[in-house]
Order: C-alpha cells, then structure tokens, then sequence
C-alpha cells in the first residue's frame, strides 16, 4: 500500500443468540453486508458470535452436578464446517466484497462432544480461505457420546 492509501475496517461488536446458530447466522450475515455497503473491506466479528461463549458456563463438571441438557444445547447451537452456515457467511462475504473473520464454535462432523473456538476466514469472493481452532476446545474433550453429552 502507498503511504496515502487507506482501507476501511468494520470491527463488529454485537450481542449473539446464544446457543442458535442459524439465528446467529442470520445476524452475521446482515452485519457483514452491512458493513460492506458502508465501505468495509475487512469486516471482523468476536469470538464465538456463533454458537456464544460459555463464560461462566461449567456444563456440570462441578463435583456432582450434572447438566447435560445445556451442553446439548451448547453443542446443538455449534456450527458445522464445512456447512449450510458458512456457505451463507461466504454469500455474504461476497455479497460484501470485503474479507471476513467470524469466530464461531465448531462442530467437526463425525466428532461427537469435540467443539471448538475457531475463526473462519472468508476472501472477498465468499470463499472460505482458512480457519484457526484454538488448541484448547471450549469444553472437556474427554466428553463424548451423542451430541457430545458428558458420561454419566
């Protein structure tokens, strides 16, 4: 870039629905067009926007306590990569014409109980150009069974 060039970036920072990915997505996605038609060329969204960050949330792994129906929805609410989700995060990418970093929690197909604290990054064609997971999953990954529910 020359010295008077400049680019314009949308740092988003937005209340998700918790544990809905599709609604999430929903919002995500009218956030990124929007930030385009505004002129962004780098649109950025927190960490975990879609599926939400447990802060707070031990999903019963205090000494006997239990609570597999919020892990449930925790891991219901995650988004599978590749997906219906990110494709649409990608058409609104493109939509956009702005490259695009989304955090979300992952589901990996095939992996029940393993989600991850991941970034999805999209090129400005709404093709998905790379993803990071966090090396330590959002929640106890010796949790396994349907829908990732914890033993017990």
């Amino acid at each position: 870039m020359k010295r008077n060039d400049s680019l314009e970036v949308a740092v988003i920072q937005a209340s998700t629905p918790l544990f809905d990915s599709a609604a999430a997505v929903d919002k995500a996605c009218r956030l990124i067009v929007e930030a385009g038609a505004s002129g962004a060329r780098l649109v950025v969204l927190p960490e975990a926007f879609i599926g939400g960050y447990p802060r707070g949330l031990s999903f019963g792994t205090v000494v006997g306590s239990r609570s597999r129906e919020l892990f449930a929805r925790y891991h219901d609410g995650a988004l599978e990569v590749p997906g219906p989700g990110v494709a649409r995060l990608g058409a609104a990418a493109a939509r956009a014409r702005a490259f695009v970093a989304v955090g979300v929690v992952e589901r990996q197909a095939g992996h029940p109980g393993t989600l991850y604290c991941t970034l999805l990054y999209f090129g400005p064609d709404g093709k998905l150009v790379g993803r990071h997971r966090k090396l330590k999953p959002p929640a106890p990954s010796a949790w396994s069974g349907e829908r990732g529910t914890p033993p017990g």
